[in-house]
């Protein structure tokens, strides 16, 4: 009966996430005129994305003249800045097959602008590129940015929300090293009177738009932009984890310029139906509708917003933040972390006591249960990392966009993996066979270090998920031990975020805090953990919380489940503080049989996606491409 229960429970829990990630549908092209239209927009990308257009080529002056015109007809003054580009950028687009000097070796920028009523207030900015990579069309990287600025643009004028200067800013040369922003941010007079910028990227051709970024002290941009969460169509995807993530990885797009110049804005982007970014088939019909509405929708109503406002944000405080299910979005201060882990303390003794009334809890009981913690995120880090080795080599030519291709199928390996592992370390398989854990583990930390990238983390983790597999007694096998010790392990990991990152440390204590809450209602009511209705709140809190984590587990591994795919283990690992009082009391054979199915299936995606999506297609399109532009 419980297993049933934890099964159906789950299954609920990843139809809500499933649920939760879709797009908005895209409005007809008959919408109200001051509502953004997805239908329209296309329009505008049917016709820009028509074949790739990077510097240098025939069809980026044509795109340009399109563009001049479009925003002409929308009641811009429109003008064109000129720059040189940077040796870099030159040998970068030499080296993509591309022709810098039919442009003379410079960049272009178009830039609009519809004048105010009040002259005296900082001018809004809409940024986007309209240049794209040698090998495609880029339907959703950039033109969907650029389409989307042009419809917002109109529903604007619709709107007459004309207070403040607008500026439009198409950029040139963004594929090539941000080019054009460097020009225009450096070089261009009206740079420095802007007051707030909105930057719309993609990578792929889908997926939920998220604002991932934003000036430096965002206290003041988050509280304007947290209502779009009611007014725009399919809410918004957005955390303080994304944008810390984010400013330390070596990515950057054009308003990293004037964001390390200190300047205020948001940075939103969809990276869904990752196969499509830099390649031939980024092509208007392959494009989300869905996708380009929602982006679209935060654009216009964000941008509405701040057209209207006597002030624009400002620097200020940095918050924690995150939405929920796109449908409001928590800010705290960063300070407010350590007041929910007092609160978490304080409800982690008392359970503590009251389960220790009624099984006999003690110290040994909840080191197992910490121990299991940090057996299942190491286990999760090797194993994933092993299936990743199945999908494609770690080196070679163009090996980062064939794993783009075949991302979708890593990620439903590394998930079924990571739900593998939960069920070993569930079930009691993790005592029972630890044998073959640990020498499987330790088997498949040497391929990871010898076949695949060594480093000191797959190291450490390989080490550390053997040794733990192989020591006898370390597994846990009490549900109170188990539970309450995997919530003290989140308690202290999440001490160590906020200490050190406070902005990503809610991905830890948000989640602490419900377990916690569950934990004490359970302990108060069902201590036993024998009763059915004992599972009413566990079942309640895996449902809503498991599929909140699996949202942004998703979006997590989009940005970095190329070179990290284990990092869905510590979104399991989070996900098991409310389904550990699910298991069954007594081991369970079935589980133990599931795990070994899951684990299969994983194995047969991740090695299955190579015939699904050959190299040899990817690196046909690029050669294809090239010779196109010859």
């Amino acid at each position: 009966m419980r297993l049933s229960v934890l099964l159906s429970t789950l299954a609920m829990m990843f139809a809500l996430a499933v649920l939760t990630l879709q797009t908005p549908r895209p409005r007809p092209i008959d919408a109200p005129a001051d509502r953004f239209s997805a239908s329209r927009a296309m329009v505008d990308v049917r016709e820009i994305a028509k074949a790739p257009h990077p510097l240098g080529s025939t069809e980026h002056v044509r795109v340009r003249q399109y563009l001049a015109g479009r925003l002409s007809e929308l009641g811009f003054s429109v003008s064109e800045q000129t720059g040189s580009l940077t040796v870099k950028a030159v040998q970068r687009l030499q080296k993509d097959g591309g022709a810098p000097e039919a442009a003379g070796f410079q960049a272009v920028n178009l830039i609009g602008i519809r004048k105010g009523r009040r002259a005296d207030l900082p001018p809004l900015l809409l940024m986007a590129h309209y240049d794209t990579s040698v090998h495609s069309p880029g339907a959703a990287d950039d033109s969907a940015g650029v389409a989307a600025i042009l419809e917002a643009a109109r529903a604007l004028e619709a709107r007459k929300d004309t207070q403040r200067d607008l500026i439009i800013l198409f950029t040139d040369a963004e594929e090539i090293g941000l080019e054009g922003a460097r020009i225009f941010f450096e070089e261009h007079p009206a740079a420095s009177k802007i007051g707030f910028i909105i930057n719309l990227e993609a990578r792929g051709g889908g997926g939920r738009a998220a604002m991932f970024e934003t000036g430096r002290g965002d206290g003041p941009t988050i509280k304007a932009f947290a209502p779009l969460a009611r007014s725009a169509d399919g809410g918004i995807a957005s955390t303080s984890l994304a944008s810390f993530m984010y400013e330390r990885m070596p990515n950057g797009t054009d308003f990293t310029v004037p964001r390390d110049q200190g300047a205020q804005g948001i940075n939103i982007a969809f990276i869904g139906r990752a196969r499509q970014y830099h390649t031939m088939e980024s092509t208007p019909d392959n494009l989300d509708q869905g996708s380009l509405q929602h982006i679209g929708s935060q654009t216009l109503e964000m941008t509405s917003r701040l057209m209207q406002a006597d002030t624009l944000p400002t620097k200020g405080d940095n918050r924690a933040y995150a939405d929920v299910f796109g449908r409001i979005l928590i800010s705290m201060p960063l300070w407010a972390g350590w007041g929910l882990l007092a609160l978490s303390l304080a409800g982690l003794a008392y359970s503590v006591w009251r389960a220790r009334v009624v099984t006999k809890l003690g110290p040994k009981q909840l080191l197992q249960g910490m121990l299991d913690g940090v057996w299942f995120i190491s286990a999760s880090l090797i194993l994933c990392q092993a299936l990743r080795l199945l999908a494609a080599p770690l080196s070679g030519s163009g090996q980062y966009y064939i794993l783009l291709r075949r991302l979708p199928w890593m990620e439903a390996s590394a998930a079924l993996a990571v739900l593998s592992l939960a069920f070993i370390l569930m079930s009691g398989a993790r005592a029972q066979y630890r044998r073959i854990l640990g020498y499987g583990l330790a088997g498949l930390t040497l391929l990871v270090n010898l076949v695949g990238e060594s480093s000191p983390l797959m190291i450490g983790a390989g080490a550390v998920a053997a040794v733990l597999s192989l020591w006898p007694g370390a597994a846990s096998r009490t549900l109170w031990g188990g539970w309450i010790g995997g919530v003290i392990l989140a308690f202290i990991l999440g001490l160590i975020l906020q200490a050190m990152a406070p902005q990503a440390a809610l991905i830890m204590i948000w989640p602490v805090v419900l377990a916690v809450a569950i934990m004490c209602i359970t302990a108060t009511f069902s201590p036993a953990l024998s009763e059915m209705r004992g599972l009413i709140a566990p079942a309640v809190a895996t449902i809503i919380g498991g599929a909140w984590l699996l949202g942004y587990g998703h979006l997590v591994f989009l940005g970095i489940g190329i070179s990290l795919p284990g990092a869905l283990g510590l979104v399991g690992f989070l996900v098991l503080l409310f389904v550990r009082p699910l298991v069954p009391a007594r081991d369970d054979y079935w589980m133990t049989i599931l795990a070994v199915i899951f684990l299969l299936v994983a194995m047969a995606l991740s090695a299955g996606s190579r015939l699904a999506e050959p190299a040899q297609v990817s690196m046909l399109t690029e050669k294809t491409t090239r010779l196109s532009l010859q």
